[in-house]
């Protein structure tokens, strides 16, 4: 196994954190809503009256947030191990998952886990198994 020493950014893995869990916060705080993309996103499949307007804007600065980065420092090269077969198969179960574990992993993993919520304690665990479990039958028992 090689690790790729130059990618290891703990300084910024750490301020992404912070950011993360600092637009968490000021949504709960001021909107009285988790910020889980699945249920933002799904908002606007279904919107309802006064829920449109935060949640477009919620995932425009998810969108957004790449090109403004990018238009300061290069931004590192994406390689994807994988085709487009594969990228839909894995959207879909992701989907389907999200859908089965009522909410996805910044739902349940960010703001349930601040929340000391159970079933977020559940889900994430069973995200990370799966994730686990995934990666090693696919990498080390049928070698893709």
């Amino acid at each position: 196994m090689h690790i790729a020493w130059d990618s290891f950014t703990p300084g910024w893995s750490l301020a992404g954190g912070m950011l993360i869990g600092a637009a968490a916060a000021l949504l709960i705080l001021f909107n009285g809503r988790i910020a889980g993309i699945s249920g933002i996103v799904a908002g606007l499949l279904e919107p309802r009256s006064g829920e449109t307007g935060w949640r477009f804007s919620f995932v425009l600065g998810l969108l957004l947030a790449p090109l403004l980065y990018g238009a300061v420092t290069p931004l590192p090269p994406v390689h994807i191990d994988a085709g487009y077969p594969q990228i839909v198969l894995a959207g879909l179960l992701v989907g389907v998952g999200t859908r089965y574990g009522a909410g996805c992993t910044s739902g349940h993993g960010v703001c349930g886990l601040s929340r000391f919520s159970p079933r977020s304690a559940v889900a994430t665990a069973s995200f990370m198994a799966a994730g686990f479990a995934s990666v090693y039958l696919l990498r080390h028992v049928a070698g893709f």
